[in-house]
């Protein structure tokens, strides 16, 4: 009976081996990205990109958890500006800030997750003229730690995170395509 205890954990020993080896030979980032052009100008886009407050009109997460409790920065937009957020287990718990904001060009995002895993990312979102409007590209990049690894070998964030970043794209264009529609100041 011994021996077969002893044989038993000795395989479980290499199995668990080999796994740790080979989660820790996944990539350590990951990187989603998702562009499309609207009929605005970058001004326009910028502006619903660069104040925070302008992201509940279009963020593809904000319908997760209606109940969540937020709060943000004064002022909200620009360099600094931040966005903190705490939810069900859907959005969890976390903050965005603001790193660089230069003008109708590039808003480069931090966000950092407190739960359900501690993390962060960085989003950058940038703009360029598309004839008379906009192509903008929203791009995050992430490093993976042991248990980041772990996941990604089955979950790919491409997939996860790709069809967020589709539909909080197409929310954007419908809010800065809208004539008449009221939109988030366009200042730098």
């Amino acid at each position: 009976m011994a021996r077969k205890i002893l044989i038993a954990l000795t395989v479980l020993c290499v199995v668990l081996l080999v796994a740790c080896v080979v989660i820790s030979l996944q990539p350590g980032t990951f990187a989603v990205q998702r562009s499309t052009t609207m009929a605005a100008p970058p001004s326009k886009v910028f502006a619903q990109v660069n104040d925070l407050q302008a992201w509940d009109a279009w963020s593809p997460w904000k319908e997760l958890d209606p109940n969540r409790k937020s709060a943000l920065s004064t002022p909200s937009a620009g360099k600094g500006a931040t966005f903190t957020w705490s939810g069900n287990d859907k959005i969890g718990e976390g903050t965005l800030t603001i790193l660089e904001s230069k003008p109708y060009e590039v808003v480069d995002v931090e966000q950092a997750f407190v739960r359900p895993f501690a993390g962060k990312a960085r989003m950058t979102f940038t703009f360029a003229s598309a004839g008379e409007g906009s192509e903008v590209t929203w791009k995050m990049e992430g490093t993976n730690d042991f248990i980041g690894k772990a996941v990604c070998m089955f979950v790919d964030m491409d997939a996860m995170l790709g069809k967020d970043f589709d539909r909080g794209l197409a929310n954007i264009k419908a809010v800065v395509e809208k004539d008449g529609a009221e939109s988030a100041p366009a200042t730098p």
